[in-house]
């Protein structure tokens, strides 16, 4: 991870020093780092994890998803990111998106590296992910199930990038067709897991602890995971709230009043506990699929992976 990151840093450098200083602000800002330390946990599954390619891979799956932040905290409005400015706030919504569009440009330069199968499965996965992108702005049919509609906004904007991190790592490293198509749908529930955990946390958190300005989904009508779990009570108790959670109410965003009572009605809600129990069930399902890995090391790293996501804090 220590040679991966100075990488990226490195791939995060324009012969414009304002561009450069634009790139490397949310990099700076720090981060999980998810996604690249998935590919070289996969690729331990291959018999040469330290390839040159799984590196490149991890680089490719970071800067790619630090390049969909730029856009997302622009069609989010957020201020924070990574406990510090968004790029949006600290620059404008012009210079965001300019550099999140950089960053996808750098990533594909990096994914040309690695062959026209890596420039296919990169290809493919960046459609998913500004699909899901567009499907978050779009409510479901009259016809749809909401929920079904957010889950497949969450494998799209999420969970295509993770599956294809755990695929790159194993692919790179010379893991077996087998044990690269588990670890792909492993990714994929991982990656989901992960997104809904982060809605978790968007709710429950406060800034300090995630970084983040707690409730901007909500603050923006965008309804998760707890959201669509709590508008299908049908208790009498929860009248104000459903009130407040009403898809087509539009106040929660100009009324901080309105916006914490709602946040902290929310909180309050078994459809918090739901939404847990839910996320842990998607990585046991993960994990399942790791029988097609031998007993060892490597796999109960990945088991304990899936555990983290499903229940982490922060």
């Amino acid at each position: 991870m220590a040679t991966v990151e100075e990488a990226l840093y490195g791939h995060a450098s324009s012969r414009a020093p304002y561009v450069t200083e634009a790139a490397r602000h949310l990099l700076a800002a720090g981060g999980k780092r998810f996604r690249p330390l998935l590919v070289l946990l996969a690729a331990e599954a291959g018999p040469r994890p330290d390839a040159d390619e799984v590196l490149t891979a991890a680089c490719v799956v970071e800067i790619t998803h630090v390049g969909s932040l730029y856009h997302d905290d622009v069609m989010d409005e957020a201020a924070l990111r990574r406990g510090e400015d968004s790029a949006n706030a600290r620059y404008d919504n012009l210079v965001a998106i300019l550099t999140g569009d950089w960053l996808f440009a750098k990533s594909s330069e990096l994914t040309a590296q690695l062959g026209p199968d890596a420039v296919r499965i990169q290809a493919e996965t960046f459609t998913r992910l500004v699909e899901g992108q567009i499907l978050e702005t779009v409510k479901p049919g009259p016809d749809e199930d909401a929920l079904a509609h957010y889950l497949e906004v969450v494998a799209g904007k999420t969970g295509s990038l993770i599956a294809t991190s755990a695929r790159y790592g194993a692919l790179f490293s010379g893991a077996s067709p087998e044990i690269v198509a588990a670890l792909t749908a492993y990714g994929e529930l991982v990656g989901s897991a992960f997104q809904l955990s982060d809605d978790i946390l968007d709710i429950a958190s406060e800034s300090e602890e995630s970084g983040k300005t707690p409730g901007t989904d909500l603050k923006e009508g965008v309804p998760t995971l707890p959201v669509l779990m709590a508008r299908a009570s049908t208790d009498p108790a929860d009248a104000r709230l459903l009130e407040l959670l009403d898809p087509d109410r539009s106040d929660l965003a100009g009324d901080a009043d309105l916006h914490a009572e709602a946040l902290d009605l929310l909180r309050k809600h078994p459809a918090m506990d739901q939404a847990r129990e839910y996320v842990v069930a998607r990585a046991q399902e993960a994990k399942e699929l790791l029988q097609a890995l031998p007993e060892g090391s490597v796999r109960s790293a990945l088991e304990a992976f899936a555990d983290v996501v499903a229940v982490r804090s922060a």
